[in-house]
């Protein structure tokens, strides 16, 4: 049974960094592209970056210089790490496998001003 399963999210003040994480199991991590994405209130959810088996990686605009996504193949587990957060970035964050279409239950992440 795939699984994916987010942590590190919390509360911080702009300017503020967390390290998000995306523990994955039952599937073959290595061979997968995962993929990082976000829900803000009212809002759609929203693309924010991606990292492929080969550890390319893909960005949103607007996080580009701010968000690194990274994997630990070691570990079956990607990272967010984000710096310089806004309140803008305040959303339900996501981690999603593209092979099946798997998604994890999300973490909070609020900032603020």
């Amino acid at each position: 049974q795939v699984q994916l399963v987010e942590s590190g999210g919390g509360s911080v003040q702009a300017g503020g960094s967390l390290r998000l994480s995306c523990a994955t199991s039952g599937m073959p991590f290595s061979s997968n592209a995962i993929g990082w994405y976000r829900q803000a209130p009212g809002k759609q959810r929203e693309f924010v970056a991606t990292i492929g088996s080969d550890g390319d990686t893909t960005y949103k605009e607007s996080v580009k210089g701010r968000f690194t996504i990274s994997r630990d193949n070691t570990k079956n587990t990607v990272y967010l790490q984000m710096n310089s957060l806004q309140p803008v970035d305040t959303a339900v964050y996501y981690c999603k496998e593209y092979r099946w279409g798997y998604w994890g239950q999300g973490t909070q992440v609020t900032v603020s001003s």
